[in-house]
């Protein structure tokens, strides 16, 4: 017999009752029923019962034993009969009967308890994250994590991509947030970067002629945490395709994220694939963001004529860009309800307020009240329920300023009125294309043009004609498309992508646009420049996030719930204390002395 285990505790069923066994694990629950002492033992793989009665030899040893000690239990499998068979545990019809028992480690007080789902302090759970993860939950969710990859890898592979490592140590990259850098001590005074994403590499192994690349990629970003963001590193499905266009790109993404979803659904709904296309403008307009969730019924529209007709009295609307935003089913909540709605809108969106309509039938006919309501003409109130399509019993409310204020305050009420008014099928995941981005955006702070989205992405615009542009010529430039595309699902970004620009002319262009002079971009691309001007194929490529797919797919709202060692929000490690000071020796040979701010 094995020294630890004959079988695991999650895998004894009825036909092997009379079966001598052994087990390992931990004591995930102890109970004492009158001599009869009852312990439940589990291990990676699930839970088992195994009683012991005090004439027998082994019960002083389960006797002492306490809540993830971890005993091995040697006895024979019986049936369990009656009422005591638990129909909620696979295991539940058969108990051990221990023989023989043995200690093999002991379990200090726990500072959070295993067994249950106690919500604890996330410094508690972090500290203590070897214990965290014995909890089922969690334990559960990294079990789903390692499917999930598992499941990806497999059919990027059976799409005919090959799976490459691209280096960690690397030089910065301007991806949108700040290095990890890292110091040489070869090369003093010189830094490393890790990689913020493998992006430039992966350009290069497609000039490289490596036609399919895919990389299950860790990324290093230093950023301030959020829910859907880990501070430090996060992983992401990396690829990119040589001779690809955008619906090619589509076409390899699809099947792998659809697949996925549907094996790990678990009775959700994952809507049907090909997933819907929509244009950066349109999404911004009907959903106010670029990042829609579809599950949300609500569609934003665009009001400012209304508002600027000649028989309509309210003037705090007047020459601005109004949105309006429906709220089905709105009229039935207190008025309580929409004050409290409204002060949201003053301290979380800046707002001056948020006006609103609610629409009644009176004589067969909607007619409308509240602030907004009298202000208004009959005629105005027809127009306004013809495009915001509400009926009797709903209510509409307004954002109006300027075009991106308005629009992004509509997306937030959008948003609040889907979840406060139970619009959303949590049982569902609706996926999305947003393309169409804008290759540039105006910078107001710098009062400059910047690019908006992806610097390396191919303008939609005719080559010499863009070659030909004017820097200044802000009207052109900031009505160009570029080929990038975005994967949404339920209002989560999953990733970003592009088809590359892979013309050194036209990217040395692009980026003289963006206010880099030719030579700075030289010196910055370098390696990538000069691959390009050896023969690079038309390629592009995507990167959904490793932690967000999963994150959906369990059913929570924080990345932590699907990391093995995740970081607190202040980017801390509680459990190994990093980062930490180095000492006087490493520092001297990096060649780094430490300047701490000062405090003020």
């Amino acid at each position: 017999m094995h020294a630890y285990r004959t079988h695991t505790c999650g895998e004894l069923r009825k036909k092997d009752v009379g079966t001598k066994v052994r087990l390992s694990g931990w004591v995930n629950r102890r109970r004492d029923h009158g001599g009869l002492i009852f312990i439940d033992l589990r291990d990676h793989y699930g839970i088992t019962q195994a009683v012991v009665e005090p004439d027998s030899p082994a019960f002083a040893t389960v006797d002492r034993a306490r809540s993830e000690w971890v005993l091995t239990l040697t006895g024979h499998l019986e049936a369990r009969t009656g009422d005591t068979v638990n129909p909620d545990m696979p295991t539940g019809e058969v108990e051990l009967r221990i023989d023989e028992a043995s200690v093999q480690g002991m379990a200090s007080d726990l500072p959070l308890p295993v067994f249950g789902d106690l919500e604890y302090p996330e410094e508690t759970r972090l500290k203590y994250r070897f214990l965290d993860l014995r909890r089922e939950r969690l334990h559960k969710n990294i079990i789903l994590r390692s499917q999930v990859i598992s499941s990806i890898r497999r059919r990027m592979i059976d799409q005919g991509f090959m799976e490459y490592q691209t280096p960690i140590l690397t030089a910065s990259s301007p991806e949108g947030a700040r290095d990890f850098l890292v110091p040489s001590r070869l090369h003093p005074g010189k830094f490393y970067a890790l990689p913020q994403a493998p992006q430039q590499f992966k350009q290069l192994l497609m000039v490289a002629g490596f036609d399919r690349y895919f990389q299950i990629a860790p990324c290093f970003r230093d950023e301030d945490a959020r829910a859907d963001r880990s501070p430090g590193e996060f992983y992401q499905l990396d690829l990119e395709m040589s001779f690809a266009t955008q619906d090619d790109v589509f076409a390899a993404v699809e099947p792998v994220l659809h697949g996925v979803f549907e094996e790990f659904a678990a009775g959700r709904d994952v809507g049907p694939a090909p997933f819907v296309r929509i244009p950066y403008q349109e999404s911004m307009l009907k959903y106010g963001v670029d990042k829609p969730d579809l599950r949300n019924p609500i569609i934003i529209s665009d009001v400012s004529a209304v508002f600027d007709r000649e028989d309509v009295a309210f003037k705090a609307f007047k020459d601005k860009v109004v949105r309006a935003i429906p709220g089905p089913g709105a009229g039935s909540q207190p008025r309580s309800w929409f004050d409290k709605l409204e002060s949201w809108a003053r301290a979380d969106l800046g707002a001056a307020g948020l006006g609103y309509i609610v629409f009644e039938e009176k004589d067969g006919a909607l007619s409308g009240k509240g602030p907004i309501a009298k202000f208004l003409p009959p005629a105005a109130l027809e127009e306004l329920v013809k495009v915001t399509g509400v009926k009797a019993g709903d209510a509409v409310f307004f954002c109006a300023g300027k075009k991106e204020r308005a629009a992004a305050q509509a997306g937030q009420v959008r948003i609040r009125l889907g979840n406060d008014l139970n619009l959303i099928d949590k049982n569902k995941f609706a996926f999305c294309w947003i393309v169409d981005f804008p290759m540039y955006e105006w910078n107001e702070d710098e009062k400059k043009i910047d690019f908006s989205h992806n610097p390396f992405s191919m303008p939609q615009f005719d080559r010499e004609a863009f070659l030909a542009l004017d820097p200044k010529d802000a009207d052109t430039i900031l009505n160009i498309k570029a080929y990038q595309y975005d994967i949404v699902c339920n209002g989560i970004e999953l990733s970003s992508g592009a088809i590359r620009n892979h013309d050194p002319e036209v990217m040395l262009k692009a980026f003289e646009i963006a206010g880099y002079a030719r030579e700075e971009t030289e010196v910055k691309f370098a390696g990538m420049l000069n691959a390009f001007r050896y023969g690079a194929p038309p390629h592009g490529g995507t990167a959904p996030g490793i932690d967000r797919i999963v994150m959906l797919l369990a059913g929570v709202d924080n990345l932590r719930e699907v990391i093995l060692f995740p970081m607190n929000q202040q980017a801390q490690d509680l459990m190994m204390n990093a980062p930490a000071e180095p000492t006087l020796k490493q520092l001297r040979e990096l060649h780094i002395r430490v300047v701490k701010p000062e405090t003020k």
